[in-house]
């Protein structure tokens, strides 16, 4: 018998309670279904959160999420780059493998069968240790070899090609996000402040379908608010992600289009919990949130684009211990 726990009274107060809250709804109120990974979910459709950026940085505290990669993933699609060696040069592995699959899916790999490693690797202890040394292997020739990371590091046309260089049927490239600051800059009360990740002609050739596949600007009262509308959250490990990350992009564009802090709005469409992952959210439940912390950005820094690691920093980011979870892929 699943145990479910009640969040109090006294933490209504907390930046992620609406994260809390949804976790806890769709373990009572979800419905259990299959999905493509073989796992299962059990999930609810249409959920809405809404998060004051004006009263901190809505990071979640129930558990340790690494700021640092949220940091690189987002400068990494804020550079329109689609290639993990970036990532891997920053010591994120969040999407090694997507690409790790095109490799072992060639003609060209030779090594151990690696079908359907998503899984494999969870429940086979000897598999696992295979599957560990390919993934090493991987990963150091996308650092050492160009032509290796040109070929199988590329995931396509992912969130940062969609972003900065959409490709049209004109053969030209649109900057959506460049265009869109413009934008704020200039008509600030345009219902078409718009950037699409949704590409419907690119979904069968990318690695990962866009899951985050639209967000809105919206500006009011001289502060900047964004709306995401993702069609598939995985609630315990990727959507901790992207309420920090696409708060992070709304701080980046209120700095340099000059505006205040509004709302990061986070609509789902599939909010979803994998079924391995029921008792690890049973005990972040379990836990009392801390107070948020405060992000800093280095006041010498506008645009976007001028954004360094070493730019962005959380200040008093106080949380549990790290909650581990196997990774659906």
């Amino acid at each position: 018998m699943l145990r479910f726990f009640f969040r109090r009274i006294i933490e209504l107060t907390k930046l992620e309670q609406p994260y809390l809250d949804l976790l806890q709804k769709i373990m009572l109120e979800g419905h259990d279904k299959s999905d493509r990974t073989g796992v299962g979910t059990r999930s609810i459709f249409g959920a809405q959160m809404h998060f004051d950026l004006s009263e901190g940085f809505p990071i979640i505290t129930t558990k340790h999420v690494p700021f640092g990669l949220i940091k690189s993933e987002l400068l990494w699609f804020l550079r329109g780059d689609t290639n993990i060696k970036f990532l891997l040069e920053h010591k994120n592995h969040i999407w090694d493998e997507w690409a790790f699959k095109n490799w072992v899916s060639s003609t060209e790999y030779n090594g151990p069968d690696m079908t359907n490693f998503g899984l494999r690797q969870q429940t086979d202890e000897l598999f696992n240790i295979k599957y560990q040394e390919q993934m090493n292997i991987f990963t150091e020739k996308i650092l050492s070899d160009a032509t290796f990371s040109k070929k199988y590091g590329d995931l396509g046309n992912v969130y940062g090609a969609q972003w900065r260089r959409w490709q049209t049927s004109r053969g030209d490239t649109i900057d959506q996000l460049g265009n869109v600051i413009e934008q704020i800059k200039t008509n600030p009360d345009s219902r078409r402040l718009i950037v699409s990740a949704w590409n419907p002609e690119d979904i069968p050739n990318v690695a990962l379908p866009p899951c985050h596949v639209l967000f809105q600007f919206y500006v009011n009262d001289n502060k900047l608010s964004l709306q995401l509308y993702q069609r598939s959250g995985d609630m315990f490990l990727g959507v901790p992600f992207n309420i920090a990350s696409y708060s992070l992009l709304l701080n980046l564009v209120a700095r340099e289009t000059g505006l205040e802090l509004g709302e990061f709005v986070h609509t789902l469409g599939d909010a979803h919990i994998y079924k391995n992952h029921f008792d690890q959210v049973n005990k972040q439940l379990s836990r009392n949130a801390y107070d948020s912390p405060t992000l800093w950005l280095n006041p010498l820094k506008h645009r976007v684009l001028d954004f360094e690691m070493k730019d962005i920093k959380l200040i008093d980011y106080n949380h549990h211990g790290t909650i581990k979870a196997p990774v659906a892929v």
